[in-house]
């Protein structure tokens, strides 16, 4: 389900195209610890995921592909991580029950079948929760308890919650002190413990001692992009979100009714159900419960949410749903008659309903408007060297010539072109309709085409209306693919 339609699927999001370029300017310009965008450098992510990508790249030398297979390798380990589990902790049939339960999920098929961050980092978030119950429920298991505590550390550097299955800590430590049924304590290991810190540590390290080093060279570029992965990319986006600003509800009310289904229509029955083994002293439901809503809690806490950011959260739903789902099904379908076959039917159909629109999507989405945008523009200015006004990623992914542009959030980019152009006549500029006119002859620009919500005009050193001045640039930033897309 997972894997439909790859190879014809095409990087069609700002943050698909934005990936793809950072691992594919990796592979070209080799700076692997600090990644760039167009020349410039760039801060949101930590590098793991770009890493992967760019793996892939050389591996297969599809790009478009490439992006795509991170997310499909974390689904495939999920699926086998979750089926394990499921057979140590409640028996085989569970195991099973939540291999499918999972697939059949939506929100697993909308993360894990495009090319984001998330569904990489749902590799790491599975591991750490397979490491850690199979040593805080079936132990202990050492070797596990410091696979989880490297897949943290790896999925911190992947993206800076890759820490949450920590948090499966806070429950152990009731149910240990409480004497809850199937938890094992381990008094008297504290230094086995702390060791678990030195290996998510020594994970992170991977990336942020050769960052270090770099910084203490001296450079000030890279000493910006410390302290801003570090600081205000981590902490200050949790802390003061500046996008995707939404209210403290808005995952229970506009993401779980729609994103967890099937198993949200499931809760009226689900809920007393878990009641009843809390009260039983349940340590699975315990900490695999209480590890959910932690997650829940710590991402509505912060005022930046998307509907992605719970994602981490449903495989560990997903063990808590399979074990009650044979029981549901007999108070529903199972228990009428032909109820198994009408279940059959409308599983099989569910599930073939997502593999099928695995292969229409891609059919139907088309090649991604930025590249058809910019081969025309590369052929209407005889690939000329391309000054870039208000630009988005897929500008840059699919650019077929040089390109200029002085900075993604300059603001001052418009009139900076306009100066640009008065020094190189033989160049061009892209221009979205809305700013046009302030700095250009309408007249004299050319339709290009629509992308990112805007209208795009090729503009060359004759449009220029002369009423715009400004300053030279603090920056300018020139690149050129070696091989484009």
């Amino acid at each position: 389900m997972v894997g439909a339609g790859l190879g014809w699927r095409q990087p069609m999001n700002v943050d698909e195209e934005r990936f793809l370029g950072v691992a594919l300017e990796m592979l070209q310009n080799g700076s692997w610890f600090i990644p760039h965008r167009a020349g410039e450098i760039y801060a949101d992510k930590p590098p793991l995921f770009m890493w992967a990508v760019a793996l892939f790249i050389q591996l297969t030398h599809l790009p478009k592909v490439a992006l795509y297979l991170p997310a499909l390798l974390a689904s495939a380990v999920t699926t086998a991580c979750l089926y394990d589990l499921g057979r140590r902790l409640w028996g085989r049939r569970v195991g099973v029950i939540a291999a499918l339960l999972f697939l059949a999920t939506y929100q697993t098929y909308s993360i894990l079948r495009t090319g984001q961050i998330d569904g990489f980092l749902a590799l790491w978030t599975i591991l750490g929760i397979y490491g850690l119950c199979r040593h805080l429920l079936l132990g202990p298991a050492w070797r596990w308890y410091y696979v989880a505590c490297a897949a943290m550390g790896l999925g911190i550097i992947s993206k800076g919650v890759g820490f949450l299955p920590v948090l499966m800590l806070i429950p152990y430590v009731y149910a240990v002190r409480k004497g809850w049924n199937g938890v094992v304590s381990m008094p008297g290991e504290a230094g086995r413990w702390w060791l678990g810190l030195a290996v998510a540590l020594a994970a992170i390290a991977l990336w942020l001692v050769p960052l270090l080093v770099i910084v203490a060279q001296g450079s000030p570029d890279s000493l910006a992009y410390a302290e801003e992965i570090l600081l205000k990319q981590t902490a200050g986006r949790y802390a003061n979100a500046w996008e995707h600003r939404e209210p403290f509800w808005y995952f229970l009310v506009q993401v779980i009714p729609k994103y967890w289904l099937p198993i949200f229509f499931m809760l009226p029955w689900l809920v007393p159900a878990w009641r009843r083994q809390l009260l039983k002293h349940d340590a699975r439901v315990l900490l695999l419960l209480g590890w959910v809503l932690l997650v829940l809690l710590f991402f509505s806490l912060s005022s930046g949410k998307r509907k992605l950011y719970i994602f981490p959260a449903l495989p560990a739903l997903i063990l808590l749903v399979a074990p009650l789902l044979p029981w549901m099904l007999r108070r529903g379908f199972l228990g009428r008659a032909r109820g198994k076959v009408v279940f059959s039917v409308l599983t099989a159909l569910w599930l073939g309903a997502w593999f099928a629109r695995g292969f229409i999507e891609p059919h139907r989405e088309g090649i991604n408007p930025h590249e058809t945008l910019m081969r025309d523009v590369a052929r209407l200015s005889g690939n000329a060297e391309l000054v870039l006004v208000g630009w988005r990623e897929g500008h840059w992914v699919f650019a077929q010539q040089p390109i200029v542009h002085f900075g993604f959030y300059n603001g001052h980019s418009l009139e900076q072109s306009a100066l640009w152009l008065r020094s190189h006549p033989q160049a061009y500029a892209l221009v979205p309709a809305r700013d046009l006119a302030r700095c250009y002859d309408p007249q004299k620009a050319r339709r290009v085409g629509a992308t990112s919500r805007a209208e795009w005009f090729l503009v060359g050193a004759d449009a220029d209306n002369q009423r715009c001045q400004s300053p030279v640039p603090e920056k300018v930033y020139s690149f050129a693919w070696k091989q484009p897309l």
